[in-house]
């Protein structure tokens, strides 16, 4: 494994301007918080579209302990960013002119592109928006960057462990070709397709970053491991299909952006690369499920026949991340996600008492 020192990422980062694009959601804040603590200017476009505080308050299924706990969530991402310093744009990156604007003004060395739903089941409700918002707002990242002049800014965008379909074997590595399922699947890697040929053929470089069942404090996505804390907290079932023994490779928000920043520190000087960002050992959902029950003991577990479309998942092997970036994931489920299950446990009594005021 490469030995890259947190000084040698830093010293890799100073004086880089990093713009993420669809940046105030659930990995993009963290991102920013941690480019920071690194020295990088920060500047954060999103058009808040989705997950965002008017879509929260307008929820017409939403109750009110639920809205009030999202609205705390996106109140402490946006405090957290503007205490931290950077630089928040409201605008749309679909726009190749509010994008020039904030791409002008900005004059980033590092543009990640984050925009996108987070959700397949919500992609496939939306399937126009969701290609919009992915691939619409990559292109006009990458033709603004084809055209610099000078040295052209490093471009990375977020793909999904999605792409590789039902994985064929339990550990899957980045050299599996991949074979996307649906809506979300297919514009990921659509994405992926994009900037590699934008890199292929203007000189360019890129990275792309795999993630995969990603959990962590100020989500809003409905992610599963979020869903079944507030079914436990709110007396609905966690579904256990099968039984709950399908596999994900769950991973805390802060091993991908340790593995992000190293990344963008590390980067190719032309040409793209790839990384599965995970914890890198699938774990099974009633796993998950069982430590929620041990923080929410009056939860209820209830199996339910398994769903064949769902595709079937695994690990996603990190050699490459290790070899390459010093990528060392630290947080595991009984660790992380216990100690996310008792956060959320805390900031939903805050709720409730909110709303009760």
């Amino acid at each position: 494994m490469t030995d890259i020192t947190m000084d040698l990422v830093r010293q890799k980062l100073a004086g880089h301007r990093a713009l993420l694009v669809g940046g105030a959601g659930f990995i993009g804040h963290h991102l920013a918080l941690a480019l920071r603590e690194y020295g990088v200017a920060v500047m954060v476009m999103d058009n808040q579209v989705v997950n965002n505080m008017m879509e929260n308050v307008y929820h017409p299924d939403r109750d009110p302990v639920k809205r009030q706990a999202y609205q705390n969530f996106l109140m402490e991402r946006y405090t957290r960013m503007r205490e931290a310093g950077v630089v928040l744009k409201n605008a749309d990156a679909r726009l190749m002119e509010d994008l020039f604007h904030a791409y002008r003004e900005f004059s980033p060395t590092l543009i990640v592109h984050l925009s996108a739903i987070a959700s397949a089941v919500d992609a496939r409700k939306v399937p126009g928006l969701a290609f919009d918002l992915t691939l619409i707002t990559l292109r006009n990242i990458l033709e603004l960057a084809r055209e610099e002049k000078g040295d052209k800014p490093h471009v990375m965008t977020m793909s999904s462990s999605t792409v590789y379909g039902d994985f064929e074997t339990p550990i899957v590595d980045e050299t599996v070709r991949p074979k996307p399922k649906g809506i979300y699947a297919n514009s990921k890697y659509m994405g992926e397709r994009l900037i590699r040929t934008y890199c292929e053929s203007y000189g360019m470089s890129g990275t792309i970053i795999r993630p995969s069942a990603l959990y962590g404090e100020r989500c809003i996505s409905g992610r599963v491991s979020q869903a079944f804390i507030e079914n436990a907290l709110t007396g609905k079932p966690l579904l256990l299909e099968g039984g709950g023994s399908g596999r994900l490779d769950f991973t805390h928000i802060s091993d991908l952006v340790d593995g992000m920043v190293r990344a963008l520190a590390m980067r190719p000087e032309k040409g793209d690369t790839t990384y599965n960002l995970t914890f890198g050992n699938a774990r099974t959902i009633a796993e998950l499920a069982a430590i929620v029950k041990s923080v929410i003991p009056e939860a209820i577990l209830e199996e339910r026949p398994a769903a064949l479309e769902k595709p079937i998942r695994g690990t996603l092997s990190t050699d490459r991340a290790q070899r390459t970036l010093g990528f060392v994931p630290k947080q595991t489920l009984e660790i992380g996600y216990r100690r996310y299950c008792e956060w959320y446990v805390e900031n939903w009594e805050r709720a409730k008492r909110q709303v009760a005021q």
